[in-house]
């Protein structure tokens, strides 16, 4: 069966995307299915069966799950999954029951902090935090060598209120970050000023030439800088880590958030502002290692 393996998977509204991983962090094969259905809610049956795929003929070790919205680690259990229609879910005992291997559940953007933390922009550092911008926004905040979680809670830094007088966010609070430097938000606030609509990475790409997308993007790395800030106060990181898809705009966004940040700061440790070094790979690294941990062999596992 060759070396020991782990299965990671990344569970979305409208897709799963897993791989089977080796001790090296790397895919050894990769699959990304649409998320089933039944009753509005994404089935769980079909996610076991794609890990038992997966595994099949494999050593396999162990199984790591991300998901979105709150996710208590410790409990194994997914407390509210809008997108997925998961309230109180067993995830973990589920899984395992079905697949008869050890399982560890997290949050994605967790997990791509811990992916960062442990071999990508931040790693060596006992205190960080990486932030993951795109249709919504996330944090991973590590203090002391220590992951922040809160049992879930940890982490909703895109409903920081930046902006007391601004829009009402999904959430049903006002002037929060997301309102402002989320992708959608972006767009929206765009086609407000142009009537034109177009993707987030298409604003990015017309800096600093288009008027509009300049308002649009300076207004975004302000909110950003005041959570950041807020982030900076609470938790003292060496280094934050800006990913998600937005992180996609390179310099263009981690230059302008650095400058706005120190502009804020007084005496409090001065960061560094990074792009994030795994990309669009950090949800599956971070799953693998959940997997490892669900083994017990996180210490010689990554990498």
């Amino acid at each position: 069966m060759g070396e020991p393996s782990v299965v990671a998977v990344d569970v979305g509204g409208t897709s799963v995307k897993a791989a089977l991983v080796g001790a090296d962090l790397e895919p050894l094969r990769v699959e990304h299915r649409p998320s089933a259905r039944g009753h509005g809610a994404v089935a769980v049956g079909p996610i076991a069966e794609l890990i038992r795929e997966l595994a099949d003929g494999q050593d396999t070790a162990g199984v790591g799950v991300v998901v979105p919205g709150i996710v208590d680690d410790t409990a194994g259990v997914v407390r509210d999954a809008v997108n997925l229609g998961w309230r109180e879910l067993p995830l973990r005992d589920e899984l395992a029951a079905a697949t008869g291997l050890p399982v560890r559940i997290g949050h994605d953007v967790r997990a791509g902090g811990l992916a960062e933390f442990t071999v990508g922009a931040a790693a060596g550092l006992d205190n960080a935090l990486f932030l993951a911008i795109g249709t919504g926004i996330a944090a991973a905040a590590m203090v002391d060598g220590r992951m922040l979680t809160a049992g879930g809670y940890a982490g909703e830094v895109g409903h920081v209120v930046v902006d007391p007088g601004g829009e009402v966010c999904g959430c049903g609070a006002t002037g929060c970050l997301e309102t402002l430097a989320a992708a959608p938000a972006l767009v929206r606030r765009y086609t407000s000023l142009t009537g034109v609509t177009r993707t987030a990475a298409d604003i990015a790409a017309r800096l600093p030439e288009d008027p509009a997308a300049a308002q649009v993007w300076s207004d975004l790395t302000e909110a950003l800088a005041i959570a950041l800030h807020t982030a900076a106060c609470l938790f003292g990181p060496e280094r934050i880590v800006l990913g998600g898809g937005l992180s996609e705009a390179g310099n263009a966004l981690v230059v302008p958030v650095a400058e706005a940040l120190r502009g804020k700061l007084t005496f409090h440790r001065s960061p560094e502002v990074v792009r994030a070094r795994l990309g669009q790979d950090a949800g599956r690294v971070g799953a693998a290692l959940l997997a490892w941990t669900a083994t017990g062999e996180q210490d010689t596992h990554h990498g």
